[in-house]
């Protein structure tokens, strides 16, 4: 009998057995059958955006809200491309993407004809980018080729992966695969590191007097036994990708703040005995290039053995799971551990002294965090893009509740925040996502902004607007000796933008407003729009490492 079931309907079909619901992407010649059996099947929300890029971005976004998969589907070779900077976030943020692109014929592939699209190295390209990319080179593999891919993005350390589907395999009649009736992914379990490793673990922790955890994007699951270690005493400084794994109204959880420029932190590190550093690479961006000194007795829990000493030298390792790794090791300190009289009080006190310090610096913009938090729901997603206000208050003291709270560029480029939040807010639902982004950011994709007004997207959009990339001149400022060439920016009347889509839109011009300016953007339900005009409400002061410029002698 023959069969009107395709690869394209396997495809479509694979997702839905992955517990996919939503899909990002945007039509082309060779996904149109991967395309037309989600159409048909109706089982997937999809997302159509208004260029690969931001796709790529919104699938980031909605992995890391989720907490599941997140889902590119991309055209060939052009389309392919323009996934890339997509791809390269999410491996920087360790969100398990999937990119499903299409392929020419396979007859033509790699042989450079000239074929629509046709790539020189497509899947070399994604290789370079993603954990690892495949091509379905026949109907058969296929369902094993997007189960492996599926599971590695998936797999900690988590990250993108492609799919090549060429056209021509798309097309192909099969049978339906009976596996899909109860299918499930081949994750590995997590592993949870032997009685041995976590008695000596123990044992090292019991040591100390004056501990200190740091957690980052690998410990989110883990915030349950990470509060208990602040129960018993324990100090905690977390990655900016790690915020709000440990709710950051917590007086012992100095979140973001992680001692960059920081006296009163550094200074503090010196007194502690031990740093717990749990699913973090303890990246360079957070430490001034590794130049933040910490404290020496340093052990590492990570599920990725190649973590162990990457940045900066441990005294010792444990390969596991975070979540299971601390919580066997609170099982084992519990009632043992004896922290030095008076070390819980002193590090409530560092926090309200460095948020002190640090707010102080910020000029007419020092109350913008807790403005905001004030009416910002509880569980509203805090999305926003590379800005001066996002490398200051932004990263470092506006407090998060969750994890899957915190979405931002973790590689650092620009432009990133709108389609970042607007995945973010597909995956939030009623929720309300909150979006900050500069001018110059939100000018670069301001095209997806249509993708939110299809969406209905419960979203509200800040812009700073200061007519320019602020951060790019701070960086001139410091190293062309004041030259700020090619740094200014035209562009429409966010106002008038706004209108174009019947976008309710809001202007900010003085510091005070901004709380209540947002908040009457918060009461509507839907697609808002604030923006911040920063030539109004001040300059935005030097921030380190360029505040450091006044006080060297002339």
């Amino acid at each position: 009998m023959s069969s009107d079931y395709t690869v394209g309907d396997l495809v479509a079909e694979f997702l839905t057995a992955c517990g996919v619901t939503t899909v990002f992407g945007i039509a082309s010649v060779h996904n149109i059958p991967m395309l037309d059996g989600i159409g048909r099947r109706n089982a997937i929300r999809f997302v159509m955006t208004r260029g690969e890029l931001g796709g790529a971005h919104m699938a980031d976004g909605y992995a890391r809200v989720s907490q599941g998969l997140g889902v590119i589907i991309s055209s060939t070779g052009p389309g392919a491309a323009n996934t890339i900077g997509g791809l390269i976030e999410a491996r920087f943020a360790g969100a398990p993407v999937l990119h499903i692109t299409g392929m020419t014929s396979t007859k033509f592939a790699d042989r450079e004809m000239g074929s629509v699209h046709d790539p020189v190295d497509q899947l070399g390209m994604m290789a370079s980018v993603c954990k690892s990319a495949y091509r379905i080179r026949s109907a058969h593999q296929a369902l094993g080729v997007l189960t492996q891919a599926a599971t590695e993005a998936l797999t900690p350390p988590m990250g993108p992966v492609s799919v090549e589907v060429p056209i021509d395999v798309q097309r192909v009649k099969i049978d339906r695969p009976a596996m899909l009736d109860n299918f499930v992914l081949p994750l590995p379990p997590p592993r949870l590191p032997s009685d041995a490793e976590l008695d000596e673990l123990a044992d090292r922790v019991l040591a100390a007097k004056r501990p200190m955890l740091w957690l980052g994007n690998g410990a989110k699951q883990a915030g349950g036994p990470a509060a208990r270690l602040l129960e018993l005493g324990f100090g905690m400084v977390s990655s900016f990708n790690g915020r709000g794994t440990v709710s950051e109204e917590n007086p012992r959880n100095l979140g973001g703040l992680t001692g960059i420029g920081m006296p009163v932190i550094t200074d503090f590190y010196k007194t502690v005995d031990l740093c717990l550093v749990v699913g973090c690479r303890i990246r360079g961006h957070e430490t001034n290039d590794f130049t933040v000194p910490l404290p020496a007795n340093l052990i590492q829990i990570d599920s990725d053995p190649l973590a162990n000493g990457r940045t900066y030298p441990n005294q010792y390792f444990v390969c596991g799971d975070a979540n299971a790794t601390l919580s066997a090791l609170v099982r084992r300190i519990e009632g043992k551990l004896k922290i030095e009289s008076g070390y819980p009080a002193e590090f409530e006190k560092l926090k309200r002294d460095a948020q002190s310090a640090f707010i102080d610096t910020l000029g007419a913009y020092g109350t913008f965090a807790t403005q905001l938090r004030n009416v910002m729901p509880r569980d509203a997603i805090w999305a926003r893009d590379v800005t001066q206000n996002n490398t200051t208050w932004g990263n470092r003291v506006f407090p998060l509740n969750a994890p899957n709270q915190n979405v931002y560029p973790v590689g650092a480029g620009i432009g990133q925040g709108l389609c970042l939040g607007i995945g973010a807010a597909v995956a939030a639902g009623d929720r309300k996502t909150v979006v900050m982004t500069g001018d110059g950011g939100f000018y670069l994709n301001v095209g997806e902004l249509w993708t939110a007004v299809q969406e209905n997207l419960n979203m509200v959009v800040i812009v700073m607007n200061d007519r320019g990339y602020g951060v790019i001149k701070r960086i001139q400022d410091a190293t062309a000796q004041g030259r700020r060439y090619f740094a200014d920016l035209t562009g429409p009347e966010i106002s008038k933008l706004a209108a174009l889509s019947d976008i309710p839109y809001f202007r900010v011009s003085t510091a005070d407003a901004f709380g209540p300016t947002v908040a009457q953007a918060m009461e509507i339900r839907g697609l808002t729009m604030v923006e911040v005009d920063m030539n109004s409400v001040g300059e935005f002061p030097p921030y380190y490492p360029f505040n450091q410029l006044a006080k060297k002698p002339a």
